[in-house]
């Protein structure tokens, strides 16, 4: 039908997403660094990695819960931090928080989130974590990460993968930037997409919320090339709570963050958007586990489309997973259904895959579940 918006898959939400937004808007989130080899790089590796199927194994119950820091998340999947989420849908924010509140999942909450982080702490029921960038000024930094602190968050997210901001060319084809401003081009994108540009109207422009006022302002395209290990090292003093550092494919790199103590590693090449010739993080992945063992934390994300990959990324060692772009294309594409939608569908696809692999329960999920000549 040509309007059905039920999600069946992430083609799904990706299609009517496209539909619905601006030009600008849909190419930003679905957007990748140079000509997006990365990211095709990223699926591509998933898809051929081959599961193993076993036959008639008794799987009528199955579990799907795996234990996280000190929580148990009802879903073995969390929503990773992503910037300006209010693009997608007016209140996508406020939506991915109550979906995080309702599973008990992680909500990475960026630095440029739409919506402040004391907010949305308090909507995710304290399931939320916070995601810092960075900045050129590091002063602006450690403030962000003394805020996070007494709103009372648990866990901080330090990206590191982002030294200088990666060129993506259909993000500048458009114009895109943050703060969000509109020209003449973006007048007419969204001319041709009323609907989005009526709701955005009626409920304010999407703005970085942690900033403005005594919040001072950010700058995305600052340069962030001056952290160094003392930067972090810093952090790791200041900070009590949990720390995981995100954006790491290297062993070398992993091997100094496991002895500086961090509590978790995020294997992720940033969703293909930094380095267009990025290694398939699956792969950093695998390499990292068995540099590691079999203890250090180590989350995933970067080509995650659904719940087949959920289950690989935890074979080649993840201990848990997040998702940004599914998200983000379900919310645009029918809002608190559509995050229901890929919801219910990614858990149930894990769920299923179980099944198929003959095992009862996520936690027994290991690197045997992959057909070995699959794996690059």
């Amino acid at each position: 039908m040509l309007f059905n918006r039920t999600i069946h898959s992430f083609k799904d939400a990706r299609r009517i997403a496209k539909q619905r937004l601006p030009w600008m808007v849909f190419d930003y989130i679905d957007g990748a660094a140079g000509s997006g080899y990365s990211e095709q790089l990223n699926r591509e590796t998933l898809q051929k990695l081959w599961l193993k199927q076993q036959i008639l194994k008794n799987v009528q119950k199955r579990n799907i819960a795996v234990p996280l820091f000190m929580t148990r998340p009802k879903l073995p999947f969390g929503i990773a931090p992503m910037g300006m989420c209010n693009l997608s849908s007016p209140k996508a924010d406020r939506l991915l928080a109550s979906l995080s509140a309702q599973f008990e999942i992680p909500i990475g909450v960026s630095t440029v989130a739409s919506t402040s982080l004391e907010k949305m702490n308090e909507l995710s029921n304290g399931n939320a974590w916070f995601q810092l960038y960075l900045s050129g000024r590091m002063e602006g930094s450690y403030r962000l990460v003394n805020r996070a602190k007494e709103a009372g968050y648990d866990t901080l997210i330090l990206t590191v993968d982002v030294p200088e901001v990666g060129r993506r060319p259909r993000e500048l084809k458009h114009g895109f930037k943050m703060p969000f401003q509109i020209g003449a081009r973006q007048l007419i994108d969204f001319a041709c997409h009323p609907q989005w540009s009526i709701s955005q109207i009626l409920l304010g422009k999407p703005k970085m919320a942690n900033f403005g006022g005594e919040h001072g302002v950010f700058d995305r395209t600052e340069s962030r090339a001056a952290a160094t290990w003392d930067t972090l090292a810093k952090i790791r003093d200041n900070w009590t709570g949990n720390l995981v550092v995100k954006g790491v494919v290297g062993v070398e790199d992993s091997k100094r963050l496991q002895s500086i103590g961090v509590d978790a590693i995020q294997v992720s090449s940033h969703g293909g958007r930094q380095l267009n010739s990025s290694k398939p993080a699956i792969l950093a992945l695998r390499d990292i586990r068995e540099a590691l063992g079999p203890d250090m934390k180590l989350f995933y994300d970067s080509g995650i489309r659904n719940g087949e990959d959920i289950i690989k990324a935890y074979a080649m060692g993840a201990n848990f997973v997040f998702l940004g772009r599914p998200f983000s294309f379900a919310v645009a594409a029918n809002g608190a259904v559509g995050l229901q939608e890929i919801t219910n569908l990614l858990a149930e696809e894990v769920s299923i895959t179980l099944a198929q692999l003959g095992l009862n329960d996520i936690n027994n999920v290991t690197y045997d579940a992959l057909v070995k000549n699959s794996v690059v």
